[in-house]
């Protein structure tokens, strides 16, 4: 078995007191010292995640449209360049491979796929290719920096480095808080930033050199931004109501059967993507959700729990204590009838529970 890859951060999250781990085949940091800490700081103030794992996949040719078009069951011919979207990759059976942001360039468009995803979607790319569309996996570093001060903060920091914000490649956005969510924009020496997360806050996730990434990283904490790890992001997006692909969602599971079928884009009727087949035999009829829950009294929620609804049994595919409301929260798949009151087994005593809509928080707002 081969050692985890490292990041051209990973000296610096071990210097700063990190406790590693192998995630997804690399050498990352879980927390350094206080996951609730991490988690609180984001919340608050600004936090900052090393997401260099994850595979930058950039797609172009003559007919990169196309071919993005086919595979990405949400609608790319919508964006403006610099614009971005969230949406999944199907198979023929209609399950998730995996779950993307998709950008579009002036070159054409970059993908952000999960660590996890990527020999089997640089697989699938291979495999679904065309004549007049090609795709190249990028090798560079990347940083989310999340919460109400992150943008703020960043405007700071770049305003006193070489890599400036002062064009965009026509996104009209002269600063970072000029950006609007899910674009995106390039400072003069080709850094590439959008206006995305995985935290349920305001931020930007910024694709650099590797070579760049540590000056970025050392500025981004003198100006107070707190590095977090991994068990912050997964806690900050459970509480966002936000899937993680390999729990959430899988290659044996329909988008319509998750939280996530609002992205699948139906129109054109004529668009023929990958997986439309199967899951239009299930649209309106699927007898199953992705949903929320709450449980107020003492004890765990943990992925694979059975849920006891007055509609049948279901299954918690994520599950945490929340730091922000003070409980343990979950997602959950299970009959689509199902509402109000349940019971979660743990450990073989029925635990109570009430079923919510999420997100649970976002923006620092607790919804349920």
């Amino acid at each position: 078995m081969s050692a985890p890859k490292r990041t051209a951060l990973c000296d610096a999250h071990v210097a700063a007191g990190g406790k590693m781990v192998d995630f997804a085949g690399w050498y990352m940091p879980v927390n350094y010292g206080s996951q609730i800490v991490e988690h609180m700081a984001v919340r608050a103030d600004a936090g900052m995640f090393d997401v260099s794992h994850m595979t930058i996949i950039d797609v172009g040719g003559s007919r990169a449209r196309e071919f993005l078009q086919r595979l990405v069951a949400n609608d790319v011919d919508r964006l403006d360049v610099w614009g971005a979207l969230y949406g999944a990759l199907l198979n023929e059976r209609g399950g998730v491979i995996d779950d993307l942001i998709v950008y579009r360039t002036p070159a054409g468009y970059r993908c952000v796929v999960n660590a996890s995803t990527r020999d089997k979607v640089l697989a699938w790319f291979e495999d679904q290719a065309i004549q007049g569309a090609t795709f190249v996996e990028q090798s560079l570093s990347m940083i989310a920096v999340q919460g109400p001060n992150a943008v703020a903060k960043c405007d700071t920091v770049f305003a006193g480095m070489e890599a400036k914000i002062d064009r965009a490649d026509g996104n009209e956005a002269k600063a970072l808080a000029e950006l609007k969510p899910f674009a995106a924009l390039v400072t003069n020496n080709g850094w590439m930033i959008g206006r995305t997360g995985y935290t349920g806050e305001d931020g930007v996730e910024i694709m650099l050199p590797h070579a760049e990434v540590a000056v970025l990283y050392e500025k981004l904490l003198t100006a107070g931004v707190t590095p977090c790890g991994l068990g912050a992001r997964d806690t900050l997006r459970l509480e966002a109501g936000l899937n993680l692909y390999g729990q959430d969602l899988d290659e044996e599971t329909s988008p319509l059967a998750s939280n996530i079928a609002w992205t699948i884009a139906w129109q054109p009727d004529h668009r023929d993507f990958v997986g439309r087949t199967a899951i239009s035999a299930e649209r309106g009829q699927c007898p199953q959700k992705l949903t929320g829950l709450i449980m107020r009294e003492k004890g765990v929620l943990r992925h694979g729990q059975t849920v006891i609804t007055s509609a049948g049994e279901g299954v918690i595919t994520s599950g945490t204590f929340s730091p922000t409301m003070q409980c343990a929260i979950a997602l959950v798949r299970i009959p689509k009838a199902a509402k109000g009151e349940c019971q979660v087994d743990i450990r073989g005593k029925q635990k109570n529970a009430t079923i919510v809509k999420p997100p649970f928080v976002r923006n620092g707002k607790i919804y349920v």
